[in-house]
């Protein structure tokens, strides 16, 4: 699928629809009354600042020409207090404001991390992970700004500029029409750059996301990069996306530039005919006075209007983002409880596959007509070669996947009936890739229980055989791992996985090449100690090594899709068939 690729441009599924900023509604709703606090305090603030060229008149037409004193000292302490209350007002805004923000962003991110674990195996699987990753991180934290300034900020501009033109016609009508007279320039050019704002930024969040999902690729394989000398080439490849990704935000950058100095150079054409309409009719119906607190307006008329076309800017760059946003959060939820779901109770670990069938691409089947009962306490070994779809009957079982057509029973019921965590509660799974958190060997351990105790963590690890090693280390049980086990060997990991899934006593346990990594001598334990663990359980092993699956009560051989074999060891061995050639070698 091309959307495996880091290289491949995530094409949005669906058009842009401004409405979609309001979906953000969802997550500022709960702090509307901090939000209306702050509208208030930016209100208030606005409507005091814009007092500051009317009093100046005042003072030109009044209160110099009439020396007096008294009204000068007034005025002056008026405007002084003025800007001194604003500033205290803006600082409080601005701190409840910068909260909120945060807090409706990580509410954001927390929605978003909630949504990724209930997608299904296939969306993680047609896609790097670093697209994901920079959704989570890097596109939510872009809304912090639209979220902690630009929203309060677009309501107070709007009611300061309603405010201004409402003192700007109170001091002369003739004015304020000359001042509005450039306004249809500007929102032409705001409606002509729409679509090529919006369409440079979405191509700037593809490029960002490629880059993304290249970094992460190479960080996770490092060790193969290094161990095959390809430095120089994935430096080229790394270049080469670094600087299509300059490409486009350079031109989404330019494309932006052309809103603001657009408004800059308006503002001034405005101020110049306001000026030169002011001086013409100078003396008949206007004031010095009149003009220079009609050019303080002027100017705080454009500012609201020079953020507004900030916002806008903003507003489009953050939409591009936003839709990769939502684009998760609607994605479907392939595997999901159906209505009226029940939670399964606690089983026997009778399991029964109803003529199967599943594929993971539509036309590619990998399991047809699957069909099997195995009674409580039986363990089944399932084998086969690569890519036969051994690991997608347990994947199946466990409903990382849905079956396409019949059925799969859990002591008789439907598992499609059943609430998906309470089946995973009591299906333990060790998958072929084993992996460790950051954090304690113990927390590891724990992982599967975590009202576990110590000792019953340690009593896991003894019968995988996995306690020696860890006595080993200076810290013990307390080591700290990095990410994925680093530092630890591939069977060092895959016993304390052991170990997790032992610990959270599943009735139904799956073993998907659990022993693969193990030398001989800890293979050898660690069936000693699986013996008794496997007793009273229903158990599917997936292995290759013959010591793993030769007592098993039952054996399937699967091959392209299909059980062709069943039996124990030895009635396989007696049909000379796929099985026996496996086990003697011969099957390649």
């Amino acid at each position: 699928m091309a959307r495996n690729k880091f290289d491949a441009d995530e094409e949005i599924e669906q058009k842009f629809n401004p409405h979609i900023v309001m979906r953000l509604a969802k997550w500022i709703k709960p702090y509307t009354k901090w939000m209306v606090l702050s509208c208030v305090i930016m209100l208030v603030s606005s409507a005091i600042s814009l007092t500051s060229p009317y009093l100046t008149r005042m003072a030109i037409d009044k209160a110099i020409p009439n020396a007096d004193y008294r009204m000068l000292v007034i005025i002056s302490a008026a405007l002084l207090l003025s800007t001194l209350v604003v500033r205290i007002l803006l600082a409080q805004k601005l701190r409840i404001m910068t909260r909120v923000a945060q807090k409706i962003i990580v509410n954001i991110r927390r929605d978003v991390f909630i949504k990724l674990q209930s997608l299904p195996f296939s969306y993680f699987d047609s896609r790097p992970h670093g697209k994901i990753l920079i959704r989570v991180v890097n596109y939510v934290n872009s809304l912090s700004d639209l979220l902690s300034n630009g929203i309060i900020q677009l309501i107070s501009d709007l009611f300061t500029l309603i405010v201004i033109i409402g003192f700007m016609i109170a001091i002369d009508v003739k004015l304020t029409l000359v001042c509005m007279a450039v306004l249809p320039i500007l929102f032409i050019i705001l409606i002509s750059m729409k679509k090529k704002q919006h369409e440079a930024w979405k191509q700037e969040s593809y490029k960002r996301s490629n880059l993304t999902a290249y970094l992460s690729e190479s960080l996770n394989g490092m060790k193969v990069t290094q161990s095959f000398a390809r430095e120089e080439v994935n430096q080229g490849i790394f270049n080469e996306l670094c600087n299509k990704c300059k490409t486009v935000w350079i031109r989404a950058v330019n494309i932006n530039n052309i809103i603001w100095p657009s408004v800059d150079i308006l503002s001034t054409l405005g101020v110049t005919l306001v000026y030169l309409a002011g001086i013409n009719w100078l003396g008949e119906t206007v004031t010095i006075g009149t003009l220079v607190a009609f050019a303080g307006y002027i100017w705080r008329f454009w500012q609201p209007i020079q953020n507004l076309g900030n916002f806008y800017n903003s507003m489009v760059t953050t939409g591009a983002y936003i839709e990769r946003i939502f684009e998760l959060l609607d994605e479907d939820d392939a595997i999901s409880d159906k209505p009226g779901a029940r939670e399964l109770p606690p089983i026997r670990g009778h399991v029964q596959f109803d003529h199967v069938d599943f594929s993971y691409e539509p036309g590619n089947p990998i399991l047809k007509d699957v069909d099997f009962t195995i009674t409580p306490g039986m363990t089944v070994a399932i084998v086969g070669p690569t890519g036969a779809g051994k690991t997608t009957i347990v994947n199946l079982l466990s409903r990382f996947y849905n079956a396409e057509k019949g059925k799969i029973l859990i002591d008789g019921i439907d598992i499609q009936e059943l609430m998906i965590k309470s089946i995973r509660k009591q299906v333990g799974v060790m998958l072929q890739d084993s992996f460790l958190f950051s954090g304690t060997i113990m927390e590891n351990i724990r992982y599967g229980r975590l009202d576990a105790t110590d000792e019953e963590c340690m009593a896991a690890a003894k019968a995988v055989q996995a306690h020696e090693f860890i006595s080993a280390f200076p810290e013990g049980y307390n080591k700290v791992l990095t990410a994925n086990g680093g530092g630890l060997s591939q069977g060092q990991k895959q016993l304390i996985s052991f170990a997790r899934v032992l610990l959270s006593d599943p009735r139904i346990l799956i073993l998907d090449e659990a022993t693969s990594s193990v030398d001989t001598h800890t293979e050898k334990a660690l069936q000693q100690g699986l013996g008794e663990l496997l007793k009273g359980r229903t158990s599917f092993i997936i292995a290759h090594r013959l010591s793993t699956i030769r007592n098993a009560d039952v054996i399937f051989f699967v091959d392209h899709g299909e059980i062709v074999e069943r039996g124990n060891h030895n009635e396989l061995l007696a049909l000379n068939g796929h099985y026996a050639k496996m086990v003697s070698g011969v099957f390649a």
